[in-house]
């Protein structure tokens, strides 16, 4: 396989382009905040130009403008919306109590959209945003980096060339920090339910378990997260979705005494090998190549190593250069009139995933997609 190759054809530059775009920033200081990065999301790209922020907390808003150089700040994103008539912009706060309403707003002013994650707090909301960005016709991307980092690529094309074999079963684990359990899926295991589709395709069914200190949860166990995301109970999930194929993939998060960031992540077991690779824009993808599924002498765990893409926006780096490759491939929709790579139905794709957990536990069942009953099944718990 050429790899270089590979990459080379999937990430078009987007600085080959010479539009100029005026883009804006929605942030809220104290309240979510700017999310991870999307402040300075427009930064790398020359010939996008930052022209305001708007943010209702005034100190909050006069560090914003400092750090992005944009030119003007507005206390309210609606009246910036309306006066600056941007191209781009970016929703900011990672808390979801106003994510609908900034998105339609931005919609409906015919931006195109760059949005923290998580999607939304439910179904519901998750359907206004679709309706909302098709409506009116604009991109919308959702900041899960791992979908255009070259790791999370290579190994794509690694498992559709066989290089482990016929692939058996997948299992990722959540964070598990503080947070393990429920929500460590709804603030971090959104990234793995966006992967997972990625790299599986739609998921046909989930079957699930959610237990607090190891019993079964009830109403007394739901709660709201320590930002508001949506209700969240449990501090265990165990839960095994059906993709094509006979291919099953399990997620699972545990509140424990010991835990590792390397833990974050995926293994892909298959008939020759495995592919083991964390849910980080900037760690170590292995492959083992042993049908045995363990090392041994003759066979170790191998670095798979992805080339650096390139583009005159690579000047990025870490968060930044994760970032700038999502607004690379936001910027090369619109201009080429295709789906963004985790556009507004991948995102709700990863909440109807994440509450259809949720609604196995309630139904002590199996689950098929999409769920037709649309309101977060913790309040019919």
């Amino acid at each position: 396989m050429d790899r270089r190759t590979f990459l080379s054809a999937g990430l078009v530059s987007a600085a080959a382009t010479r539009k100029k775009y005026r883009a804006a920033v929605i942030g809220h200081t104290g309240h979510g905040d700017y999310g991870h990065g999307l402040d300075l999301a427009w930064q790398p790209f020359d010939f996008i130009e930052v022209v305001a922020v708007a943010d209702p907390d005034e100190d909050g808003l006069a560090r914003a403008l400092a750090r992005t150089g944009a030119k003007r700040g507005y206390r309210n994103y609606r009246e910036m919306l309306r006066k600056e008539k941007p191209d781009l912009v970016s929703v900011g706060p990672r808390w979801l109590d106003q994510r609908v309403e900034m998105v339609t707003a931005a919609a409906e002013a015919g931006c195109h959209v760059y949005l923290e994650k998580p999607f939304a707090r439910d179904l519901v909301d998750a359907d206004r945003m679709v309706e909302a960005v098709e409506r009116h016709g604009v991109r919308l991307q959702v900041a899960h980096q791992m979908c255009r980092n070259p790791n999370t690529l290579l190994c794509r094309e690694m498992l559709r060339q066989g290089e482990i074999g016929a692939l058996q079963e997948v299992r990722a684990r959540g964070k598990e920090d503080r947070r393990a359990g429920g929500e460590d899926i709804a603030v971090d295991g959104c990234h793995q339910m966006v992967v997972l589709r990625m790299l599986l395709g739609d998921p046909k069914w989930v079957f699930a378990h959610v237990t607090h200190d190891g019993r079964e949860i009830g109403r007394e166990h739901i709660k709201e997260a320590s930002e508001p995301i949506g209700p969240i109970a449990g501090n265990q999930i165990a839960a095994l979705f059906a993709f094509d194929g006979g291919v099953h993939a399990y997620f699972g998060s545990k509140a424990n005494d010991l835990t590792d960031p390397k833990r974050f992540g995926y293994y892909f077991y298959g008939s020759a090998g495995v592919i083991y690779m964390p849910n980080g824009v900037e760690t170590q993808p292995y492959i083992l190549r042993s049908p045995a599924w363990m090392p041994d002498e003759r066979r170790r765990w191998e670095k798979i190593e992805a080339p650096r893409d390139a583009g005159r926006w690579v000047k990025a780096e870490g968060r930044g250069l994760a970032n700038a490759r999502m607004v690379g491939d936001l910027l090369e929709a619109i201009e080429h009139g295709r789906d963004p790579v985790c556009n507004a139905r991948d995102g709700r794709w990863s909440t109807e995933m994440i509450v259809s957990i949720y609604e196995s536990q309630r139904t002590a069942g199996r689950v098929s997609f999409p769920l037709k009953e649309r309101r977060h099944p913790l309040s019919r718990l």
